[in-house]
This record gives C-alpha cells, sequence and structure tokens, in this order.
C-alpha cells in the first residue's frame, strides 16, 4: 500500500468516501489512490494533496520520477485508470507489450538516443505494471501489424516474442496480428489507442513524429478500429503465428 496516502488520510480524519465527495469522483476511484502506483489524474492532483495537507511529492514520489516528456503525462494518467484499452501499432510493439530490452532498443533509435535511456525504459515498465498489475487489471485488445514482429535483433525478438505470448495468454490481454497477406488497409495511416474511462467515456491517442495527441473525437477511431481488428487473425491463431515467428527467430 502507499502508506503516505494512508497515514495523509488518517492524519487529516479523510476516507475514500470524504475524498470522493469533495473532488467528483467515483469512491472506488478515490479508495485506488493509497494502492502503491495508482496517481490521481492532473485535474485531480493537486487538489487531494491539498485536502490531505501534504505536498503531491510526498504523497506520490514516482510522479516525480517519471521520464516521460510533459505532453505525454495526461494520457498516462488516463491509462492508468481505463477500464479497457485498444491499441493498433503498425510498425513497432505497443510499449505496453515490451520487454526491457526492446524497449531499450527502440527508445535508443527514437528522439531520446541522447538522453537518459535507462530512466526511459523504467519509465515504461512501471507504465506496464500500474496497468497490468492492478487487482482487477483493465481488459487490454491489441492489434498489431505483422510487420512487426519482423522488426528488431533475432536476439531482443525470441524474448519479445515468448513474452508476447505469454501476455496474450492472460485472460484480461488479446493480441491480434494483422497478417502481411491482410493487404493494404486503413490503420497504415498510423497507430493510436483508445481508452475507456471509469466515467463512461472513449479517450483516443494518436502518435506522430513530433508528439502525440489525445482525442475527444474518437468516432474515426473506432471506424479504422473495427476495420484493423476484422482483419486481424483470431487470438489463437495469433499465438500460433508468434510461436511459428519465435521458431524461425
Amino acid at each position: 500500500m502507499n502508506h503516505a496516502v494512508i497515514e495523509a488520510m488518517s492524519a487529516s480524519g479523510e476516507t475514500a468516501d470524504s475524498l470522493a465527495g469533495q473532488i467528483g469522483v467515483d469512491p472506488k476511484t478515490a479508495a485506488k489512490w493509497a494502492n502503491p502506483g495508482r496517481i490521481p489524474q492532473t485535474r485531480h492532483r493537486s487538489k487531494v494533496a491539498a485536502i490531505l495537507g501534504r505536498e503531491e511529492a510526498d504523497l506520490w514520489p514516482d510522479l516525480f520520477k517519471r521520464r516521460e516528456p510533459a505532453w505525454f503525462r495526461p494520457w498516462t494518467d488516463i491509462e492508468r485508470e481505463a477500464v479497457a484499452l485498444r491499441w493498433y501499432e503498425s510498425a513497432v510493439l505497443p510499449g505496453l507489450l515490451q520487454t526491457e530490452a526492446y524497449a531499450r532498443a527502440v527508445l535508443s533509435s527514437g528522439h531520446w538516443a541522447g538522453d537518459d535511456i535507462q530512466g526511459h525504459v523504467e519509465t515504461r515498465l512501471r507504465r506496464q505494471a500500474a496497468v497490468f498489475n492492478r487487482p482487477r487489471p483493465p481488459l487490454t485488445v491489441f492489434v498489431i501489424d505483422e510487420a512487426a514482429l519482423r522488426r528488431g535483433q533475432p536476439d531482443i525478438m525470441i524474448e519479445q516474442i515468448d513474452h508476447l505470448i505469454s501476455l496474450a495468454e492472460r485472460p484480461a490481454i488479446m493480441v491480434h496480428v494483422v497478417p502481411l497477406t491482410a493487404g493494404f488497409h486503413p490503420g497504415q495511416a498510423g497507430p493510436f489507442v483508445i481508452a475507456s474511462t471509469p466515467a463512461g467515456e472513449d479517450v483516443g491517442y494518436l502518435d506522430d513524429q513530433a508528439s502525440g495527441r489525445i482525442s475527444n473525437d474518437v468516432a474515426p477511431l473506432w471506424a479504422v478500429w473495427d476495420t484493423v481488428r476484422s482483419v486481424a487473425l483470431p487470438r489463437n491463431l495469433t499465438i500460433d503465428l508468434m510461436r511459428a515467428r519465435a521458431w524461425m527467430t
């Protein structure tokens, strides 16, 4: 448990219900803030700290260890609270599915090539833990172009594909591969994620060469998602394809 939050709530006489009432969230959401790695969304964080009479850094020290750029943090807040995530990737494997070695290789080739790569890798691994290691993890559905399975050094990809297979066999994680034989499809325009929030809203995230952006206009993303999902292999055939790919690697 996050003992700093628990102690602050006790000292201030606050409960999850009382905090929820003052912040305007569900009591279950407020209760999760006492769990490791569960940090209030940006718009709630300072108010929670003020009510508890503590500094944000004292309550959630991991917040200030995060290495992702400021423009990306609002999305990770949404990702951490989402009840469902649907993620399409065409060129690389989704960040939530990457091994440490694969993440290091990807980050070393991008914007952070001259930065503290290990710090960024650790941040990515913490993101994974915040999503998958919850008591009740969200439904996560990943659609990945087969090209992403073919990109990478063999010594990295052997471990990475084994990791993918292990994750794909979990009940709440579904991985589907779009085979190269599917030909051209709308997903080639770029990767995106659709997050379903506890409030019942859908929020989209789109990435590009400069940065990423959050969008509340998710209807076009749902249309592309339906298409790429329809041309992707079923779960069992995806696992078979990954096993074959691991053997070939």
